[in-house]
């Protein structure tokens, strides 16, 4: 019993890695849609092994490391796969390049991520996690790239995102986990469930396009938090050494 209720978290990670294994196969054959939408059930898989792993008191360090693997696949090669068959091949060498930088720093971030975990559970992320990362692109690629935007403009966002995502998540912005549903939590962050709430209606109400909007939200709160902190931080500094200053202390 004890066997299988640490394989259950497993499972759903191992599907999370099958998904970006789909994905990729459909990027190959050029459907660009079902391709997104694997990667989008990979991020449900990885979420719901997490969850899992802390109702079934299983969590490991080979559960961390086989989830890490399994991000590698679904958050960075296939949504470079996906990057470079929608648009990016066509720039050659320079394409592969650009394309394969989700990968390269999805799997950057996810070995710092392990390097500095302590426990299993964590509050902040430095960076912008692998997933959201992905979803921006799958979101985007299914909601607005050659829809919305005219060919031109879609293109230079395409590039821009392929370049912009990497950066952000070797970055040092913070961003808050989703923490575990519970009254006690609800209580004590409520804005944070204000939010989620305010994305699922917003998501369901346009059909999935919202959805796009959400993660530049995400992305874009977080590092407007980080900014506002180092200023604050600077600003508090700057005051304490004032008041510490020599002529200060002489004249108290």
């Amino acid at each position: 019993m004890l066997i299988s209720r640490k394989f259950i978290p497993s499972l759903f990670t191992i599907l999370n890695a099958f998904c970006g294994m789909m994905s990729v196969i459909n990027s190959a054959k050029g459907d660009f849609e079902s391709a997104a939408l694997f990667i989008i059930y990979a991020s449900l898989f990885d979420a719901v092994d997490g969850l899992a792993a802390r109702l079934t008191n299983s969590s490991s360090r080979f559960g961390v490391e086989l989830d890490s693997l399994s991000d590698v696949i679904s958050f960075g090669l296939a949504p470079s796969i996906l990057l470079y068959y929608v648009y990016l091949n066509v720039f050659g060498d320079i394409g592969i390049v650009l394309s394969s930088l989700i990968m390269v720093f999805a799997a950057i971030r996810l070995a710092r991520f392990n390097v500095q975990l302590s426990g299993f559970d964590k509050v902040k992320f430095n960076g912008l996690p692998a997933p959201m990362s992905a979803f921006t692109i799958c979101t985007y690629i299914l909601f607005y790239h050659n829809k919305i935007f005219s060919e031109n403009v879609s293109e230079i966002f395409l590039i821009s995102l392929s370049v912009f995502l990497p950066v952000m998540m070797v970055s040092k912005v913070k961003y808050d986990t989703i923490p575990k549903p519970s009254l006690r939590t609800i209580k004590k962050n409520p804005i944070i469930y204000i939010i989620i709430l305010i994305a699922v209606i917003l998501i369901i109400a346009t059909k999935g396009e919202g959805s796009f909007s959400f993660c530049l939200f995400y992305i874009f709160s977080g590092i407007i938090r980080s900014g506002y902190n180092m200023i604050f931080r600077k600003h508090k500094k700057n005051e304490d050494n004032f008041d510490e200053s020599p002529a200060l202390t002489k004249s108290k």
